[in-house]
């Protein structure tokens, strides 16, 4: 597949971080690129903004482009779909970025033999850091599969799950989970701060310690556990930290954090 034209219904936060990064890595070219959005004000600052064409006409993106993404509120999606159906050709692929919205539900607003991928991204995208779970539905093929894949790698990484069930582990995970890392950072500097350093300082700390450690994750040569044990040797005090946690059962915790936010993005996904 190649990249002419890619379209996005929808031009807010996460579809501006999408289109900067296809153009920051080459991926597209401004002129293969367009989206629209629902207000006239504002369209000349939108567009000046991302360097791309913004228009107000969802039928006129669709006809105009070969990949469209739906990026707009999940309440807004089957209107959306409405709208555009009848412009929309088996050739063209739908890709969704609008949470807890299924396969299931985007096929059944379209006609029968439309290609459709659902896509769970997360806001670090807005920094190019981004993590994106995909599954595609009956119709999207193993190359469109690998096309959405690779073009969302332009804002992070990219996995394509085993089953549409998965998504909702994927939202627990990270579409979820930078608010869950916010608060771990978040509350080990307050810790810092009751022991009398500077809120500030304990921050900067806990941030930069949460990048590096993150890196290190990232390009690890062992598993996990080696990488805990080679910072908490024994009688340490990072061992101490670590046998704290241990008795405070956190693997628990987060069991119950990722179990309940999962189960939640199932329910508002029905």
């Amino acid at each position: 597949m190649n990249t002419n034209n890619i379209g996005f219904i929808g031009s807010g936060k996460m579809a501006s971080a999408i289109i900067i990064g296809l153009i920051k890595t080459g991926f597209a070219k401004p002129e293969q690129l367009i989206a629209t959005q629902a207000e006239k004000e504002g369209v000349e600052e939108k567009s000046k903004a991302l360097g791309i064409k913004i228009i107000l006409d969802n039928k006129e993106l669709v006809k105009n482009s070969e990949v469209i993404f739906i990026a707009v509120k999940p309440n807004q999606v089957a209107d959306v779909l409405a709208e555009i159906n009848p412009v929309v050709t088996k050739e063209k692929l739908i890709v969704s970025i609008a949470a807890g919205v299924s396969t299931t539900k985007l096929e059944a607003g379209l006609a029968e033999n439309t290609k459709v991928i659902r896509v769970m991204p997360n806001t670090p995208a807005l920094v190019g850091e981004g993590m994106s779970g995909i599954f595609g539905g009956k119709n999207a093929k193993e190359e469109d599969l690998k096309y959405v894949k690779n073009l969302l790698s332009t804002i992070g990484k990219c996995i394509i799950v085993d089953n549409e069930s998965q998504m909702d582990i994927v939202t627990a995970i990270s579409g979820s989970g930078p608010a869950f890392f916010y608060k771990v950072i978040n509350d080990i500097a307050r810790a810092g701060e009751s022991l009398g350093m500077d809120y500030e300082k304990a921050l900067l700390l806990s941030i930069q310690t949460a990048i590096g450690s993150a890196k290190m994750a990232m390009n690890r040569q062992v598993d996990m556990e080696t990488l805990i044990a080679n910072v908490a040797t024994k009688g340490g005090c990072t061992r101490v930290g670590i046998d704290v946690m241990e008795n405070l059962d956190t693997q628990k915790i987060f069991n119950t954090v990722i179990k309940d936010t999962t189960n939640k993005a199932h329910e508002l996904g029905k």
